[in-house]
Parts: structure tokens; C-alpha cells; sequence
């Protein structure tokens, strides 16, 4: 089944969507709804009786929740009365091969406990582009979960986008020529702005984030003492190990300079020369892009933007090589914790 779309995704809210109820197990226990028949991420799964347990619901049904994920890219539970951070755990234990360790960091997070943590704490005012979690690595996570402690009193969705609706809206000709010259991803540590290597690689021994990049493909140059620039090539287009279908895998326009909100970025590149930038992307051969072409690249992930409100409670399951995420701007507080489960690729630590 090819499931690439080719139009513009609706926002239409969850309250107005259309619903039918599905037998996924002996009991017709649990109903989905869509936003449109056209824009059908989220798929929204409810309990249709009281009293569900979603963790074994989830453990007896995962070959079609498996395949829900694949052909839809997204799943958002809903009013199932998951409270506890034991109990998101618990779900992504069950359904993939346990939470991974956020590792080659490119975000703030806070560690809630074990491999669980706080989305990206960056200041609520600001918004976070879309982007697929760790698409720059070597390795990186098929899925990513988010659940919902506490809903803001505004705004802060986290957009959703589905990769292989924004491959489909990417002018072939700059699909052919990141296809042709894949992305270079530079990074600059120790300036004071951003991540610090040490936070970044989990590490303070120099020698053993040497090994690290090194397997993982990652050029190192030290600056100085504690300033360092790594250098990565990666693919820009990817194809998904399960279903066989291309995706817009990478962060090239999320790492890139001129994302950036315009006073931040403004700020940022009259501080430092281009080639000290905090992070930047670039051509695989490590010309620069042209504008134009990150300008296309964001409004292919904008024109398949899709957005729903946070519940509290809500558990949002995520393939994440299919859908790209991201977070707008909101009001009041906001806690949705983020795991990560089954690495693929090729593990640096091997």
C-alpha cells in the first residue's frame, strides 16, 4: 500500500472528528477516530468501555497496534486514566524493546528517572521546528513516545508531520541533489551557547569522545582546551526498514541557521562567524545551502503540519522515522515526558 500524500494536511481539532469503532482484540474494547479521511495522523485510539488497562490492552494487541503505527506513523491514546510515570514506562517496555538512553544530545532535557525525560525545555515562548528525534546520528530511535503530566492552559501542541508527505512535497529536483550530495552537519561546543560537549556526549574524557565519533563517523577538531567542532555526513533521504518507503529523514533545516527565530538568529550570527555558529547545516560536500531551498524544505514540513490539543493523561506513540515532531509556543505549565525505544542503525559503542 503506498500511504505518500501529496496535499495539504488539515488542523482540523480532534473534537470534530469522525469515528467508527474497530474489533483489535475478542472484544470490541477499544474505538479510533480520524481528523479527516484525508489527514489521518494521529490515529486516536479511546476506550469504548470503563475500566481498560492500557498496558495489558497494548501487551495483547501488538501486532495491529504495530501495524496501525506503520501505516498511519502516529498513535495518540486517549482517556485511559495512565496517571504515572510508572505507567508510561511500563507501556513502552511492552510495546518496543525498552527506553533507550538520551545520548549525542542536540536539546535541553531534564532526566525524570531511569531513561525517561522532559521534552525539550526550551523557553515557552519560543517553538520548536519539526524535525525527526536524532535523525543526525548514526543510530537513532524507530520510535519516541510523549506523555501528557500536565496540559498547558494554551497552545504547546506538539505538531506532527508525516515524512513521507514531505518528501512528496519537496521539489524532486532538491530531493535529487540532497540525494546526490547528502547534508553535512556542523557543530561548535564550548562558546557558551548551547549544549556543552560533555552534556552532549555524556562524557568529560576527551579520549572517550574521540572513540565515540570516530565509530560513529563524526569529525572531531579541537579548538582549543574545552572548544571543539565536529563535522557529520549524513543521508537526507531515508528508507524506512520496515515498510520499504522513502522518507525526509534529517535536520537540515532544523540545525540550520536561518530556522531560527529571526531576532535569536539575528543575535546568534552577529556573535559568532559562520563557521563557529553553535550548530549549522550544509551540503554533504560543505557548500552552503541556498535559501531558497531551506525556505522550500520548511514549507513542505509546514504545508503537512498537523497539530491536536494535549489531555492530560494522553500517551502519543510516534514511528519516528515516519513522523516528524515539533512544539509550539504555549501558556501556563506544561509537562509531557519523553521516552525513546528501539535503536537502529549503527551503534557507535560497537
Amino acid at each position: 500500500m503506498n500511504h505518500t500524500g501529496r496535499g495539504k494536511l488539515s488542523g482540523t481539532p480532534l473534537k470534530n472528528v469522525r469515528r467508527k469503532a474497530i474489533d483489535v482484540s475478542p472484544e470490541t474494547l477499544v474505538r479510533t477516530s480520524y481528523q479527516t479521511a484525508e489527514a489521518r495522523l494521529p490515529l486516536v485510539m479511546e476506550p469504548g468501555v470503563d475500566g481498560i488497562d492500557l498496558c495489558a490492552w497494548a501487551e495483547r494487541n501488538l501486532e495491529p497496534l504495530n501495524a496501525s503505527l506503520l501505516e498511519h506513523g502516529g498513535i495518540l491514546f486517549r482517556g485511559f486514566s495512565l496517571k504515572t510515570v510508572d505507567g508510561f514506562e511500563q507501556f513502552i517496555q511492552l510495546v518496543s524493546s525498552g527506553a533507550l538512553e538520551y545520548r549525542e544530545r542536540s536539546s535541553p532535557r531534564s532526566q525524570v528517572r531511569g531513561k525517561i525525560y522532559t521534552s525539550t525545555d526550551y523557553p515557552a515562548d519560543q517553538s520548536i521546528f519539526l524535525h525527526n528525534e536524532n535523525s543526525y546520528q548514526s543510530a537513532w530511535p524507530l520510535k519516541i513516545f510523549f506523555f501528557c503530566q500536565t496540559a498547558p492552559a494554551r497552545g504547546g501542541e506538539t505538531p506532527l508531520a508525516d515524512c513521507r508527505k514531505v518528501l512528496a512535497l519537496i521539489d524532486p529536483k532538491i530531493v535529487d541533489r540532497f540525494r546526490e550530495k547528502k547534508v553535512m552537519y556542523v557543530r561548535n561546543f564550548g562558546a557558551g551557547v548551547g549544549l556543552s560537549w560533555q552534556t552532549t556526549f555524556q562524557t568529560d574524557d576527551k579520549d572517550e569522545l574521540e572513540t565515540y565519533c570516530r565509530r560513529a563517523g563524526i569529525e572531531v577538531e579541537w579548538k582549543g582546551a574545552n572548544r571543539l567542532r565536529t563535522r557529520q555526513v549524513r543521508e537526507a533521504v531515508a528508507i524506512h526498514p520496515l515498510t520499504d518507503e522513502a522518507v525526509w529523514f534529517n535536520h537540515a533545516a532544523f540545525f540550520h541557521v536561518s530556522t531560527l527565530d529571526l531576532a535569536i538568529g539575528e543575535a546568534i550570527k552577529a556573535q559568532f562567524d559562520q563557521e563557529d555558529l553553535p550548530h549549522n547545516t550544509y551540503y554533504g560536500d560543505g557548500s552552503p545551502i541556498e535559501p531558497e531551498t531551506m525556505d522550500a524544505i520548511r514549507e513542505a514540513y509546514l504545508r503537512a503540519d498537523v497539530r491536536f490539543s494535549w489531555r492530560n493523561g494522553d500517551l502519543l506513540m510516534l514511528d519516528n522515522m515516519l513522523v516528524a515532531h515539533g512544539r509550539a509556543p504555549f501558556q501556563g505549565p506544561r509537562e509531557i515526558l519523553v521516552g525513546m525505544a528501539d535503536l537502529y542503525g549503527n551503534r557507535p559503542e560497537e
